[in-house]
């Protein structure tokens, strides 16, 4: 299997020119788009040596930050993100370890966020403010400076998450009053993440190149954001029989959106509230004591249904939308 920084470095180092690597390209789309649009095929593991890699680097830098944590909490923090990028600059650039790449990637970010969170002091992270902005400011520009050297695709994901925390706290802190209202700014951080993310896959209708792993991180960044608020607003674990139904029919406006833009990310962060909301309406039609199984049968069963019949449900998903709406979502299997 030959992915396309193979290809570019095939390029670069002069065993094949750019145009060849293009038509290459271009005829293995052409074979297998078919068979991988609607399957968000996403890179993890290509051998054990991956996740033997990422134990070792999250032991080490663990123990790193622990130790250096008891001298200074900065030096922990700093320490944690330096060595994570060191060591990206090997299993990274070098070998492309994808699962190693991630987990460096997100202790580099929560490194510079605790070592910058701990000089402005650890107790402004309770009181919010312009001080933990700041330090999610930094963080989002680590991950900008991370992106531009490694080219991770969770990087963008990881960096628009610390900007919305940067934004979100820069308004807590200038505006107190915006601290009652924290769950409609999640919802709009979500709903800005979700744009963003639907911009990435718009420009890989076909989810052959890095963008749609780009696009794929945005979406499960953005799905908890959009999701928690939603059903937040139905009154929390105090949910009545219509608070129950109204998450199930959240639950199936989630999975339509889910089917026309071809991720499955929003389904699964709603599934612990809409598991919750259909146990409860079990318990409310008298079946109390097996409404935790009658729930998860039903559920499963049901995305099950969905999983198997996902090309042809995308289908009838996309039969009433314009036309140029369907030109710039991910394509359809035949």
């Amino acid at each position: 299997m030959y992915s396309d920084d193979d290809l570019d470095a095939a390029v670069k180092a002069g065993v094949m020119p750019a145009a060849t690597a293009t038509a290459f390209r271009d005829f293995m789309s052409q074979r297998h788009v078919p068979a991988t649009v609607d399957e968000e095929n996403l890179r993890l593991i290509t051998s054990f040596n991956d996740l033997f890699v990422t134990i070792a680097a999250v032991l080490l830098l663990v123990a790193l930050g622990w130790l250096l944590n008891k001298s200074h909490p900065a030096l922990g923090g700093g320490a944690v993100a330096a060595f994570s990028w060191g060591f990206a600059e090997y299993f990274t650039r070098k070998r492309r370890m994808a699962l190693p790449s991630i987990a460096l990637l997100l202790a580099f970010v929560l490194g510079v966020f605790a070592a910058a969170l701990s000089l402005v002091g650890l107790d402004s992270f309770e009181k919010g403010g312009t001080a933990v902005a700041g330090c999610a400011a930094l963080s989002a520009l680590a991950a900008w400076g991370h992106w531009l050297r490694f080219r991770v695709p969770i990087t963008v994901a990881a960096g628009a998450c610390a900007a919305a925390g940067a934004l979100l706290a820069l308004g807590v802190g200038l505006v107190p009053a915006l601290s009652d209202h924290v769950q409609i700014l999640l919802f709009l951080a979500g709903l800005g993440l979700f744009s963003l993310a639907m911009h990435w896959d718009m420009r890989d209708r076909e989810r052959r190149t890095r963008r749609s792993d780009v696009a794929f991180w945005l979406h499960l960044a953005a799905a908890p954001m959009i999701v928690h608020p939603a059903y937040s607003a139905l009154g929390g674990s105090d949910t009545g029989t219509r608070a129950a139904l109204a998450a199930v029919a959240i639950y199936v406006v989630l999975a339509a959106v889910a089917l026309v833009v071809d991720r499955r990310a929003l389904l699964v962060s709603a599934l612990a509230y809409v598991l919750y909301a259909a146990a409860e309406l079990f318990k409310a039609a008298g079946s109390v004591e097996s409404s935790l199984a009658l729930t998860a049968l039903v559920i499963g069963s049901a995305l099950l249904m969905l999983s198997a019949f996902w090309h042809h449900a995308r289908r009838l998903a996309l039969t009433p939308l314009p036309q140029a709406w369907k030109d710039r979502l991910p394509q359809t299997v035949p």
